[in-house]
């Protein structure tokens, strides 16, 4: 998708144009790397090489360019794991998938870019109620497809049947969160990895 702008009314000529989801990804970035409060309109306008003008004109303010970013952001990483999970058996497979996902996302340089959705419940939870609503359903989703995916184990037996599916997933869900963190700290791959096999022992 491209938007067309221009600089002010008078303007003659063709508009300019951009790629929006291209530019949302650099403004993810920026988000992800420097948090909502320290990243200014200038900041966000050199990451996504926009003049401030560009910017204003295609998001009413920095608030609602981070709404798009986060709605970007999750819709990205919902399809990424749905096809990393994708031809799977089993619910347990798939919750291997989930965590290895995240492995992949918690470690080096991608690790300490950070999570944009961790950043924000640290951030703006206690600050914003409807962007602390945002961050709570993209919190409710994965766990919803956790609890989805503990279920789908005990019904294939690869998962214990006795476990509480609710309790299990929120129980998952602290550990992805909890990696995207740690991650922050610029930890080895394996550091990482170590952590599955034991997160996967809470199934059994």
């Amino acid at each position: 998708m491209s938007i067309s702008l221009t600089d002010s009314p008078r303007q003659a000529g063709r508009p300019r144009e951009f790629d929006l989801e291209a530019a949302l990804d650099k403004a993810i970035l920026a988000f992800r790397e420097r948090g909502y409060h320290a990243a200014s309109i200038a900041d966000l306008g050199k990451a996504m090489e926009l003049t401030a003008g560009s910017l204003y004109k295609a998001f009413k303010d920095k608030r609602a360019l981070y709404v798009a970013a986060l709605e970007r952001y999750t819709s990205l990483r919902n399809a990424g794991l749905r096809a990393r999970m994708e031809g799977l058996p089993t619910g347990r497979e798939r919750l291997r998938a989930v965590l290895d996902f995240y492995v992949d996302s918690a470690h080096d340089l991608e690790g300490r870019r950070g999570c944009l959705v961790v950043g924000s419940a640290v951030e703006l939870v206690t600050l914003d109620d409807d962007l602390a609503e945002l961050v709570a359903q993209a919190l409710r989703r994965n766990e919803a497809l956790l609890i989805e995916l503990i279920r789908r184990g005990q019904t294939d037996g690869s998962v214990n049947p006795y476990l509480d599916p609710s309790e299990a997933a929120r129980t998952l869900l602290c550990v992805l969160l909890g990696m995207r963190v740690i991650g922050k700290t610029g930890r080895r791959h394996g550091d990482m990895a170590a952590i599955v096999d034991l997160a996967l022992k809470v199934l059994d």
